[in-house]
């Protein structure tokens, strides 16, 4: 049974600020130290701000447009839009620094038409702020403001606004902030996110993990507030249980992972959410530092990842150090959903020995399962965490669902045990993904290039797993710079955008034929590679605004090289036979 459920994200800023209005709630970066909001402040500002908000006559019909990343300001303005029923819109930072990637912000603006656009910085971020479709609308910004309105005259508010009044009328139906998808298999659609959908996720996730009301959480996060993972799962998480968010600055990336390895050193959290990469290059940065190790794990209740299964060896890696420096092992775990659905639906909540198991549906959602094969299921859901539909997409929100009403996600999922259906399922791949051989043997993609990701790591950055309507199954394969550097491989991009390096080669050829020994089946023998001279182009739609790879885009896009891997005449081509 599922527990009480507030009605909206400002009931929970009510609570906090009045039972500990001293706890920081959001924080980031400011110098050598933090600006840190209280709940006590937090609430404060959030109500001037919404004044101001109402004081030009915004409301239900005048979404706001925020086209920069994580930060207080964003926070406090988020939290105003909701707290008197204005939608907010949090696009993908790279949408309006890289050029190249104005035509999917331009998608989102032509269908959302907001009434105003925040950005953090507006110099940063002016290219993106001058395109014609933003005429005439009011442009906010924190820094380097320029013409637009200073973020500072949002809180200076309007004494005639009723913030009372309107914050009344708010409730579990209103628009709290509206999504875009990633546009991996069609343009980018608005997921209307309900105050219902928010708060009631929140109830269903502290119900499966109670001990997030035993004591404030607190996280150090970096995971973008645009995608529901970081905005609307972390973000929330900490608002509902009273907890404090400190923003993390950095990226697990070469370039910025060094700033999030600094943060640590300031403030760890309760919990640590993260991509399997970011875990993986925050493994082997403890691992060199005894002192930072000691102090991320001391006060650790949960081990989180999301966005592809954790590698096993990432896995033992956190255990062992665990038990350690704390004599046990914290809850690791991950959890299933998506936009849609606000985002959890499944979640492993028991302490388990493995990665890869999204768990069991929590309370008041409702799984069905639609049998793929004998062990494989297609998996649908019903819930009050699902939304009611897409903006302004009537047609689109009719497909999205089945004749019973049950959100078709699309996803595949196979049980642990299929004797124990109580231990849980594990995510299997997305059905769209898989495709057939020309023989009519299908093949799974999601499992083969999560496995292939392993096996070639950490040469290979991301595969693409080709083969439809092809004799057999081949990968293209994104090279990690780094990796290959650090190795010694010394390489050479070709003019037909693949790359030559034959002692790479030779390593790949080795890994692919002792997998070939034991994996001569035609739905799961990759024979053939090539490697990759450019990365996957954010301008060009190869990467998501998630981060994923849309391999349509990639595939239709690199055309010429899809062909070049079948040619069985073609030099440069990896060629595998079966064992």
């Amino acid at each position: 049974m599922l527990s009480d459920v507030v009605e909206k994200t400002s009931d929970w800023v009510h609570r906090w600020a009045g039972e500990t209005p001293d706890t920081v709630f959001l924080a980031e970066r400011s110098g050598a130290g933090w600006r840190a909001e209280s709940y006590a402040a937090t609430l404060q500002k959030i109500r001037v701000i919404a004044a101001a908000l109402l004081g030009r006559g915004m409301g239900a019909q005048t979404p706001i447009l925020v086209m920069s990343g994580n930060g207080v300001d964003h926070g406090l303005l988020t939290l105003a839009a909701q707290y008197v029923g204005v939608p907010i819109v949090p696009v993908a930072e790279q949408y309006a620094l890289i050029t190249g990637a104005h035509g999917r912000l331009s998608e989102v603006i032509s269908l959302i038409r907001p009434a105003m656009v925040y950005a953090v910085d507006a110099a940063q971020y002016g290219e993106a702020l001058a395109l014609p479709l933003l005429a005439g609308i009011e442009i906010v910004a924190s820094k380097n403001v320029g013409s637009a309105t200073p973020f500072s005259t949002l809180l200076a508010g309007d004494n005639c606004a009723d913030v009372d009044a309107a914050n009344a009328l708010v409730g579990p139906d209103t628009v709290g902030k509206i999504l875009m998808t990633s546009g991996s298999t069609s343009r980018p659609k608005g997921v209307l996110t309900t105050q219902r959908m928010m708060c009631v996720n929140q109830t269903q996730i502290s119900d499966a993990l109670p001990f997030l009301q035993a004591r404030p959480p607190r996280i150090m996060d970096w995971l973008p507030w645009n995608h529901v993972f970081g905005g609307s799962h972390n973000f929330n998480i900490m608002l509902a249980n009273g907890g404090s968010l400190y923003i993390d600055d950095g990226k697990p990336t070469k370039a910025a992972f060094g700033r999030t390895l600094e943060n640590l050193a300031l403030m760890t959290g309760t919990i640590a959410f993260n991509v399997p990469v970011g875990f993986s290059m925050l493994l082997t940065a403890l691992q060199a530092d005894k002192k930072l190790q000691q102090r991320f794990f001391a006060d650790l209740d949960m081990v989180f990842y999301a966005g592809a299964s954790l590698p096993q060896d990432v896995w033992q890696g956190f255990e062992k150090m665990a038990l350690a420096a704390q004599g046990a092992v914290p809850l690791m775990t991950s959890s299933w959903g998506l936009t849609e659905t606000a985002p959890s639906c499944m979640l492993q909540h028991q302490p388990i020995d493995r990665s890869g198991v999204v768990g069991v549906p929590l309370n008041g959602v409702v799984a069905k399962l639609i049998p793929d094969n004998a062990m494989r299921f297609e998996v649908r859901i019903k819930g009050p965490n699902v939304m009611a539909g897409y903006f302004d997409a009537p047609e689109k929100t009719a497909q999205a669902f089945d004749d019973e009403g049950y959100f078709i996600t699309g996803d595949a999922m196979t049980f642990v045990d299929s004797a124990r259906p109580d231990l849980g399922m594990r995510f299997d791949g997305r059905m769209s993904d898989d495709f057939k051989l020309q023989t009519g043997t299908w093949v799974r993609a999601t499992v083969l290039r999560a496995e292939m990701l392993a096996l070639l790591a950490p040469i290979a950055a991301e595969i693409v797993i080709t083969g439809h309507d092809e004799t057999d199954i081949g990968v293209l394969i994104f090279p990690n710079e780094t990796a290959l550097v650090e190795a010694g491989f010394d390489h050479e991009a070709k003019g037909d955008g693949t790359l030559t390096c034959p002692r790479l080669a030779a390593r790949m050829t080795l890994l692919l034929t002792a997998r070939a020994a034991v994996h001569s089946s035609s739905s799961t023998h990759v024979a053939r590679a090539l490697i990759l001279a450019e990365p996957p182009s954010i301008a060009d739609g190869e990467v998501t605004a998630k981060g994923n790879l849309n391999f349509r885009k990639i595939l239709t896009l690199r055309a010429p090289i899809l062909a070049r891997l079948y040619n069985d005449a073609a030099a440069n081509v990896i060629r595998i036979a079966k064992g």
